[in-house]
């Protein structure tokens, strides 16, 4: 699979001041502003900086959303897949014409661990191929106060407006190439994703039923999506519950589980959408045996 040619405009920018953010924030959303026909753009990021924009924009900032960044990024990296999918059918213009300016919790979940911020970098290259189609403008916002050198490094390989971009296909390629943990040696195999017994092992290892029921549900729907099993796993403590799935059937597609169903009702082959929503963390290694599939519930 290789990149779609690109509609979608996926910039970034690094900063490090208050002055700096102005200065590259007010144009970005002024130039939407003072575009007849299009939406009011969109702001995501730290409250301290919508404050600046705020004052910046004066009567302007009524005409512009501003969210604060934890309200929008409220859980992993795939579930803001669905939020900005979900924001852009509802109020975007025609062919996802919107310009939104977005900044993660890179002091918070996003930035929390190598593995959360390996997530993120995921979602940030495989945007350039969901929203490819979309007339949609994103300004991502790094501040080198909140996020690590590191993590930036990796960010200007997922966006085209710089000289180190990669392609979304190869950069996820090599995310994908670290080995996961091996099982530990008292994971409990199960002859197949049984929902029942997914769920009372999870309610015995902690998670409380609700929990339990999602976690039971996200597992069968994603073996539903791999197709027949050879093995079944399960370790771990609430709320890091996990479950391994091995099918002889390769996934072989970087965007499995990414793309958000047509109808917004789950479509059949879809349970890795769902197990994604749901899990904090869905892991997919392709080998010479098949697939592994990783999902850990917290």
């Amino acid at each position: 699979m290789s990149s779609q040619p690109q509609v979608f405009d996926h910039r970034m920018t690094v900063l490090g001041t208050d002055d700096a953010f102005v200065a590259a924030a007010v144009p970005f959303l002024t130039h939407a502003l003072d575009s007849p026909g299009e939406p009011p753009p969109v702001a995501v990021a730290a409250p301290d900086k919508l404050d600046l924009l705020r004052d910046a924009l004066g009567a302007d900032a009524k005409s512009a959303v501003l969210l604060p960044h934890a309200d929008w990024y409220t859980g992993s990296a795939a579930n803001a897949v669905a939020q900005a999918a979900g924001y852009l059918a509802a109020h975007a213009g025609p062919g996802g014409r919107i310009h939104l300016l977005m900044e993660p919790v890179w002091n918070g979940r996003a930035g929390r661990s190598p593995r959360e911020s390996a997530e993120w970098i995921r979602y940030e290259a495989l945007a350039n191929l969901l929203f490819a189609p979309l007339a949609t403008t994103a300004l991502c916002v790094y501040d080198t106060r909140t996020a690590g050198p590191a993590l930036i490094a990796e960010a200007r390989r997922a966006h085209p407006d710089t000289d180190v971009y990669e392609d979304p296909v190869r950069l996820t390629a090599e995310l994908d190439c670290v080995p996961l943990p091996p099982p530990p040696a008292d994971a409990r195999t199960l002859s197949g994703a049984d929902a029942e017994a997914v769920r009372a092992w999870a309610g015995g290892g902690g998670l409380p039923a609700a929990d339990a029921e999602l976690f039971a549900l996200a597992v069968t729907e994603a073996a539903a999506a791999l197709g027949p099993l050879d093995r079944v796993r399960l370790w771990g403590e609430a709320p890091a519950c996990v479950c391994e799935l091995h099918s002889a059937r390769r996934v072989g597609d970087p965007l499995a589980g990414f793309v958000p169903p047509d109808t917004g009702e789950l479509e059949p082959g879809q349970g890795l959408w769902y197990a994604r929503q749901v899990c904090a963390y869905v892991d997919v290694r392709d080998d010479a045996t098949g697939a592994t599939v990783r999902l850990q519930y917290g």
